[in-house]
């Protein structure tokens, strides 16, 4: 029974720590409407996330911007083999933001931001092909970054901040994929941690060469989000007075989220044209492995390697003034994924990925503006499979075709003064 239940946290750390194998870029509807690039434009307070060096820049003494997207999305999975298939019931996901700016000087600006880019929401019919893998999973991180910005001159500023996060999960997964009471009820395991908070940094810098041509970088710290006293709960466990287990204990774990580095560049033209180009690499390398310590001595911790590697994602966007109530906007990137060969699991389908994105700003006045996107984000077909899944000693490899994608509509406001 103890190996049984091992195998059942053994794969738990992916989950916990990256549910957003499709977690999409949400930071700001300007900013997203364009491809989500913007390390090097100047537009809002939206700049507090992408390069706080760039608030300096902002013409009016305060800037404020919010909004929220709705995320509808879906995984459809099927195994042409076995003939098993399943489409995820996600309930949709809003994450949202919230900045403002203030210029104190001509040289200093301060910002502070709160968003959310990790949280999302994934549930599987219960007792699917892949139930020993998840059933489902919540993810919230909330993010909140106070800002400094300086120019040293016409040319140079530079910026960042502390960042604080806190946070909270809840995954449930099968045992195995038989073991079930004689009424026939299914053994699970459900881990919950709320209170999760963290501490990380931001810093960047932007230069002006010429006229009409910004050049931006920002760098965002790895952030270590440790679980302390988490609880796990065993329900459906056949009695067996040979391995005493507890219905619930309590578990720490350390979940990293990733370094990254953003650079690009924006360049106006023909007056009312703007385009912008960003690179990021995420250093998910990090990701190697993750311990869960129990501490009931009769549950055995547990060890889960990953082996993430580095990717990269590669934005395009263009923006034209349309006239002086209407700025429309279009966008693209590509978002490669970190997941390694034989290391593809349900509860993380994170495959390479295309978003086409597109907005418009209008102005209402010229203190108050409203922003729209929209984005459809589309990942690569993928036949994978995950192989380290052991049971009885012998690993039984899951795998399938997956497709997922995702519609996200986004509201925000701007105000300035």
């Amino acid at each position: 029974m103890k190996k049984v239940l091992l195998l059942a946290v053994f794969l738990l750390a992916a989950a916990v720590t990256y549910a957003g194998g499709y977690r999409v870029a949400l930071q700001g509807q300007k900013s997203l409407a364009m491809g989500h690039t913007g390390v090097a434009v100047v537009n809002s307070s939206e700049l507090v996330f992408f390069n706080p060096a760039g608030l300096v820049y902002l013409e009016n003494k305060l800037n404020i911007s919010a909004g929220v997207s709705g995320v509808f999305s879906n995984v459809a999975y099927q195994n042409e083999s076995t003939g098993a298939s399943a489409i995820t019931d996600s309930p949709t996901g809003t994450p949202l933001y919230f900045y403002a700016s203030y210029k104190a000087t001509d040289w200093l600006a301060l910002g502070v931001g709160v968003y959310t880019p990790y949280g999302s929401t994934v549930a599987y019919e219960d007792d699917w092909a892949g139930s020993h893998l998840v059933n489902n999973i919540d993810l919230k991180a909330i993010y909140i970054q106070p800002t400094l910005s300086v120019k040293v001159n016409d040319i140079i500023s530079f910026g960042g901040g502390p960042i604080f996060v806190t946070g909270s999960v809840n995954f449930n997964r099968n045992l195995n994929r038989t073991l079930s009471t004689l009424e026939g009820e299914r053994s699970e395991v459900t881990l919950d941690a709320k209170g999760i908070n963290a501490t990380g940094w931001v810093a960047s810098t932007m230069f002006t060469p010429t006229e009409g041509l910004r050049i931006g970088a920002s760098y965002r710290s790895k952030i270590i989000m440790e679980a302390e006293g988490g609880t796990a709960t065993f329900e459906n466990i056949p009695n067996s007075p040979l391995t005493p287990f507890p219905n619930e204990t309590e578990f720490d774990a350390d979940l990293p989220l990733p370094a990254e580095l953003t650079v690009g560049l924006s360049y106006e033209f023909c007056d009312k044209w703007l385009f912008a180009f960003d690179f990021n690499r995420t250093f998910w390398g990090i990701y190697e492995s993750l311990d869960i310590d129990f501490l009931d001595e009769n549950v055995p911790d547990s060890f889960n390697a990953r082996n993430y590697k580095n990717a990269s994602i590669y934005r395009f966007g263009l923006q034209y003034e349309a006239t002086d109530m209407f700025i429309l906007r279009a966008g693209y990137y590509f978002d490669e994924s970190p997941v390694q060969p034989g290391r593809f699991a349900p509860e993380t389908p994170r495959n390479d990925s295309n978003g086409y994105t597109a907005g418009l700003t209008f102005n209402v006045g010229k203190r108050f503006e409203v922003d729209a996107s929209f984005l459809y984000l589309r990942f690569k077909e993928v036949d994978a499979s995950y192989d380290a899944y052991i049971e009885n000693g012998q690993a039984v490899p899951f795998g399938g075709k997956y497709k997922s994608n995702a519609f996200v509509p986004g509201l925000g406001v701007t105000y300035k003064m």
